[in-house]
């Protein structure tokens, strides 16, 4: 016999059991599937995070107050980084085109009957460079009214849209804390940006935070959670970071461990990859315990196919069949069975993929080195766990064979 009969036949005796064959290759189906929709969705996880790293604005770059080691150990945020230094950075580091300090409270919001917790950001006039923002009504707050601690708000877009409907915000007074602000901007609808949502938020000048909210928390001026830059481009990223560094090391009079850390977008991006490729890897090992399940239901059945079938091996030897034909056909059942149900969990996957991208924000990312890999390896466990009933199968003697009737 050559493979393409002994391949006719085992399609033949596979179809006269569909039932059995369908349940031999459901264990490689959930696992194919479990394999392909886990990657999938982690590269598109990966994805959705790296555009929202992005959308924090072209070149940009942070830095916060205190180390990496105060950060991990400490509950309270170290208050070492102050207006001044954002100032510094803006006029002393040629590199940065722009910089915006931040100043983030909870405080009571409210309008009318209307009232809310919400993030109040304080920030200067930099902030819609350095972040990418726009006004999408009205203006954003200027130099002046930095100076003279103007009361007035720029309103995030899902807040106005919460607070106002469809009526012209700009204008309007609001009560922050205590104290009433115009309404003289709202900015346009950005999305989230790793668990930074601006378009729910309301800005106001920093200094006018610092003065009338929060206060001056800081000998040394008005401390900041955090200052965001961005460079010129990104190829004056890693100068930025450099200059930046050793300004605030100057500035600080550091002679040892700096007091402040800086972060970039590649570097978010680095860890972001880490972790999510951590992550797949590790659904996809779980996943992937199904196929050595499967492979093993496949060498069971495969078991009991041999000992249903004893009297038909038995006819075929005595009629002339060697061992190589008779291992050859339970080979290439063993493999039809698992290939198909690795087509088929391919398939699954491919199919669940596509629905998480319909039904979420992740983009359905579909793999064709992990679909075909893991159609692969379903063929092989098939030929690796078929072959010691094959081998069963072809050792068995013809007479013993026909004497089982």
């Amino acid at each position: 016999m050559n493979i393409i009969e002994s391949m006719k036949m085992a399609g033949t005796t596979l179809l006269s059991n569909r039932l059995r064959s369908a349940l031999t290759m459901l264990g490689i189906v959930i696992g194919n599937a479990s394999v392909i929709a886990m990657i999938g969705i982690g590269e598109a996880g990966q994805k959705y995070v790296s555009k929202q790293l992005e959308s924090l604005g072209p070149n940009v770059l942070f830095v916060l107050p205190g180390n990496e080691e105060t950060q991990r150990i400490s509950f309270e945020v170290p208050r070492n980084l102050v207006l001044a230094d954002a100032e510094a950075i803006a006029s002393q580091v040629p590199t940065v085109a722009g910089v915006a300090p931040e100043l983030n409270r909870r405080q009571r919001v409210a309008f009318k009957s209307r009232n809310t917790d919400v993030n109040v950001i304080g920030t200067t006039p930099g902030f819609l460079k350095v972040r990418d923002f726009a006004t999408a009504k009205g203006r954003f707050f200027s130099d002046i009214d930095m100076k003279r601690n103007n009361q007035v708000v720029v309103l995030g877009s899902k807040f106005a849209s919460k607070f106002f409907g469809t009526n012209n915000a700009i204008g309007q007074q609001i009560r922050i804390k205590d104290s009433k602000f115009e309404v003289i901007g709202v900015l346009t609808e950005k999305g989230s940006s790793v668990g930074a949502d601006y378009d729910s938020a309301v800005l106001i000048p920093l200094t006018t935070s610092a003065n009338r909210l929060v206060g001056k928390n800081s000998p040394y001026g008005i401390a900041l959670d955090y200052i965001s830059a961005s460079a010129r481009d990104g190829k004056s990223v890693d100068a930025a970071v450099f200059q930046i560094t050793n300004l605030l090391r100057l500035r600080h009079k550091i002679t040892n461990e700096d007091d402040f850390t800086l972060r970039t977008q590649k570097d978010a991006l680095s860890t972001v990859g880490q972790i999510t490729g951590a992550l797949t890897i590790m659904l996809a090992a779980i996943a992937a315990i199904s196929l050595f399940v499967g492979g093993i239901g496949i060498m069971n059945i495969m078991l009991v196919s041999v000992t249903e079938r004893t009297h038909e091996i038995g006819l075929r030897k005595a009629i002339g069949a060697t061992q190589q034909d008779i291992l050859w056909q339970f080979t290439i059942e063993a493999v039809i069975v698992s290939a198909a149900g690795g087509l088929v969990g391919a398939a699954i996957g491919v199919s669940g993929i596509l629905l998480v991208g319909a039904l979420t924000p992740l983009e359905a990312a579909i793999s064709p080195i992990a679909i075909a890999s893991a159609v692969g390896v379903s063929g092989g466990i098939g030929l690796f766990f078929g072959v010691f009933p094959a081998r069963r199968a072809a050792k068995l003697d013809p007479i013993v064979a026909l004497r089982s009737i």
